[in-house]
């Protein structure tokens, strides 16, 4: 049993927007549009990702071999007590 998602604008999602999260915790997910365009999912909590995962294996929209992604080293490391998004904002400002 697949239940339909709940299709919301953006106005109508800020203007009743603890009715849309009590939907959520009761595992209903909730679709956010701007002029009828996708744009964002409010999905419940805690769920196991493996169902959306699933059928989206079957959409053919993602593929896996079943291995282990192998350990990468890092590209870079910050120095000194900032961490990396400290110095990303101060880069952005």
């Amino acid at each position: 049993m697949d239940i339909q998602p709940i299709v919301v604008g953006i106005r109508e999602f800020k203007s009743h927007l603890s009715e849309y999260l009590r939907k959520a915790r009761k595992g209903q997910v909730i679709v956010i549009t701007d002029r009828g365009e996708p744009v964002g999912r409010v999905v419940p909590a805690g769920g196991s990702p493996e169902p959306d995962l699933l059928s989206l294996r079957e959409a053919g929209l993602v593929s896996w071999n079943g291995r282990r992604l192998r350990r990468r080293r890092p590209v870079t490391r910050a120095r000194g007590r900032r961490t990396v998004s400290d110095q990303l904002i101060d880069d952005r400002g």
